[in-house]
């Protein structure tokens, strides 16, 4: 005969005694096994599945401390309630050293056993039920904004609580509603597709006052505020770090800094030789090829070529704004682990400089590398595990201890990102010569086509801030999650590259970045 009742073993060698607590808790759905030591109850585990044990602490042979470990070492799953007539702090320190979840002080009554047990065993089946009556509520607003028509302060809204959502999704695992709150996503990008393909030329042709922060601005608007001389100042640009990602780190620095998240929209094409030198020098890639015309005559997916200048573009922004630092600006770029622990060695003699300047790529790294390791596709087969991993990386990283290093110094760091990324789903059919670049969600180049669903063809650069780079230079974006295939060998490159990490496109996932000050609290 099933039930449906909760299993909880109660283990006591006086259990006679708790009968009538016994009853009250099987009046109330829990079904109680009893045990009067330590070894049956251990025989009692191994059978059968528990959703809670309560554990006398005083027992011969086996007393609740040691049965307390042995279950964890075996079971470390299944919570453990400690029910005890002795309150020294030392023995509630021990209970705590060894995971307890629970406890109790006898006498207990059979009200304070309840409570205890459905706070450990329904807490789950509580903070669902509350969870799917929010979600009814906040699915209905997700889905009727996207239907709205959008200003820019909208689509940041928007897009933060879809993030949000994304990782409470994460916590209780649903995979129906991430599905359903996939789809809200896709419509998102879709429309804010085509919003961004009717603004996007307009905001190049404005002044900053008339449109919503964008990368050249970054600097201007954030950055310089806080170089009063108070305390060094630490500008962090993680490449390819995405807001849903930035949002699992948020809790590690919560404590430690006063903070202050704002989110800003990346220029276009959201890629690293683009996005980063248009942060780092406060200017439009159009403009920055009058400045430094060879910068765009080598193969722009070449970090070490078209990202070459991002201290002097630095410097000469600092100089045009009148800020003069003693000493002078730092600038390191750590693209290796190594370097990143150098730089945490040292970091005390940075803590000296008024203003460094560190481009870090781990999370861009581990993108790229993802697509050519086999084992990474397998850890990282969504951006819900690649929101997990970032985040325990950087739990353990150099970098948390240099950005702590600041907050001790009672320093500030501004930290943001250059772009984020999309996830690749579908194929866009695209045609270009043999000059076309090779990047696969955005393209320059002569004669380039595609169809206008999948895709922005940028025919005149300059009116959306892009470099000409050479007579007749075109520019294709795409748009949602599509990437570029040429139509030579085109589904053996589709299936290589769908569900590859990709940037350089129109979503809000690769254009809606971060910007976070920490004021350390010394």
């Amino acid at each position: 005969m099933t039930t449906n009742k909760k299993q909880i073993l109660w283990v006591d060698d006086e259990i006679e005694l708790l009968r009538s607590h016994i009853m009250f808790l099987d009046q109330r759905g829990y079904e109680v096994t009893r045990a009067t030591n330590g070894s049956d109850a251990l025989e009692l585990i191994d059978r059968q599945r528990f959703e809670l044990a309560l554990v006398d602490e005083m027992m011969p042979v086996m007393n609740g401390l040691v049965l307390l470990r042995r279950i964890k070492e075996l079971h470390p799953d299944l919570p453990v309630v400690m029910v005890t007539k002795n309150e020294a702090e030392e023995l509630m320190d021990q209970a705590i050293g060894a995971h307890i979840d629970g406890y109790l002080t006898k006498p207990v009554n059979p009200s304070q056993v309840l409570s205890v047990v459905k706070g450990i065993v329904d807490k789950r089946r509580i903070s669902e039920a509350q969870l799917s009556r929010r979600w009814v509520e906040g699915f209905g607003e997700i889905s009727n904004r996207v239907d709205e028509d959008l200003d820019a302060d909208g689509w940041l809204d928007l897009h933060n609580r879809i993030c949000s959502w994304e990782l409470e999704l994460d916590e209780w695992g649903n995979a129906e509603l991430k599905n359903m709150l996939l789809e809200v996503r896709l419509e998102a990008d879709r429309r804010f597709a085509r919003w961004i393909e009717r603004e996007y030329p307009r905001w190049i042709a404005s002044t900053p006052e008339k449109r919503p922060l964008l990368s050249m601005e970054l600097v201007e608007d954030k950055l310089l505020p806080l170089l009063d001389g108070k305390g060094p100042v630490l500008f962090l640009v993680v490449d390819c770090l995405r807001l849903d990602q930035w949002m699992m780190l948020e809790p590690l620095l919560a404590e430690q800094f006063g903070l202050q998240r704002d989110v800003y929209f990346s220029i276009l094409p959201s890629a690293t030789p683009y996005s980063r030198n248009a942060i780092f020098s406060g200017l439009l890639p159009s403009e920055i090829e009058r400045l430094h015309p060879d910068l765009w005559t080598r193969g722009d997916e070449d970090e070490a070529s078209s990202n070459r200048f991002e201290r002097q573009l630095l410097d000469a922004l600092l100089e045009r704004r009148g800020v003069k630092l003693q000493p002078g600006m730092r600038y390191v770029k750590v693209l290796e682990q190594e370097q990143a622990a150098e730089f945490e060695r040292r970091v005390k003699d940075y803590l000296h400089t008024p203003l460094t300047a560190m481009v870090y790529n781990f999370v861009d790294i581990l993108l790229h590398t993802r697509q050519s390791v086999e084992v990474l596709k397998e850890m990282l087969p969504d951006e819900s595990a690649f929101r997990s991993v970032t985040a325990a990386w950087f739990k353990h990283s150099s970098l948390l201890r240099i950005i702590q290093a600041y907050g001790e110094a009672g320093g500030t760091v501004l930290i943001t990102s250059d772009h984020g990324s999309i996830i690749g789903r579908r194929g866009a059919k695209v045609i270009g010569d043999r000059q076309t670049s090779t990047s696969l969600r955005y393209k320059h180049g002569r004669n380039l086509k595609c169809d206008d669903k999948h895709g922005v063809r940028i025919k005149d650069p300059p009116t959306w801030g892009l470099p000409r780079r050479g007579v007749n230079t075109e520019y294709l974006l795409t748009k949602e999650d599509y990437f570029f295939v040429y139509p030579t060998n085109y589904h053996r490159y589709l299936e290589l590259y769908r569900g590859s990490f990709q940037h350089g496109g129109i979503s809000l996932e690769e254009m809606v970045l971060p910007v976070v000050t920490l004021d350390g609290k010394g």
